[in-house]
């Protein structure tokens, strides 16, 4: 009795992607991060100028420091890619969805508001473990990156991490993501997921904006969006901020 051929017609097969986790990618235009990398500068030669954010850390780093609106470079982050970015994450992961699936993430019934933002200075040995932020929306953008963190060495890289341990020997290939940090260049994902940062050696120091994201459901009777506050009214310092509802 013949064998079938790998080649027979009848026979079609595809390798499916199961359960997918969504990053938003981008880059800074130049401007911009030039001028969050001068604020960076003279938040660090007066850190006591700035509220210290460490409470928060999961690990250690040399130094984190609140930031907020009254500095205009975070106010035209915030207003002009940060928001927006969320946005665009909500609209390409919630769009797929059926129209009855959608719960209150269609346009119009809710908003995003921006709720802390700091600084992140890592030096050599510096690390944050896996851990996971509250809200809704979390991310990170990179200010400077020492020379020596490249991409033949997990050491500085942000690694995302699946719902599994990864293992190579069962084939568990998908649960880490490495990202090596480029200056300008930042990540928007799920509040929920978790992630870490490993350490570096040598000289030279990895400076970092996190920040953290609610979006917020809205009464059917709330304006459209185009009357809600913008986004650079959303934003308050995480000591002191008055906590907004939904799901944050």
């Amino acid at each position: 009795m013949a064998q079938p051929s790998n080649a027979d017609a009848s026979t079609s097969m595809e390798v499916l992607s199961l359960f997918p986790r969504y990053l938003l990618k981008g880059t800074l235009e130049p401007r911009l991060l030039e001028g969050l990398q001068q604020l960076a500068r003279q938040v660090l030669a007066d850190p006591g100028s700035t509220p210290d954010a460490s409470a928060k850390l999961a690990g250690q780093l040399a130094l984190q420091r609140e930031l907020g609106p009254q500095y205009p470079a975070v106010a035209e982050l915030c207003a002009s890619v940060l928001i927006p970015a969320c946005e665009r994450w909500i609209r390409h992961v919630i769009d797929q969805q059926p129209p009855n699936g959608r719960g209150p993430w269609t346009p119009g019934r809710y908003r995003l508001q921006m709720i802390d933002v700091w600084l992140n200075v890592q030096r050599a040995g510096d690390y944050n473990p896996t851990h996971t932020h509250g809200g809704s929306f979390s991310g990170v953008l990179f200010l400077q990156v020492p020379p020596q963190i490249v991409n033949d060495s997990f050491d500085g890289q942000l690694c995302f991490h699946g719902p599994e341990e990864w293992h190579i020997q069962s084939f568990r290939t998908g649960m880490a993501k490495y990202v090596l940090p480029v200056p300008g260049e930042f990540y928007v994902f799920p509040a929920w997921q978790p992630h870490s940062v490993a350490p570096f050696r040598g000289e030279g120091e990895r400076w970092s904006l996190a920040f953290n994201v609610v979006a917020v459901p809205q009464p059917a009777s709330a304006a459209p969006p185009s009357q809600v506050r913008p986004a650079y009214g959303n934003v308050s310092l995480s000591l002191g901020r008055e906590k907004p509802g939904g799901f944050g």
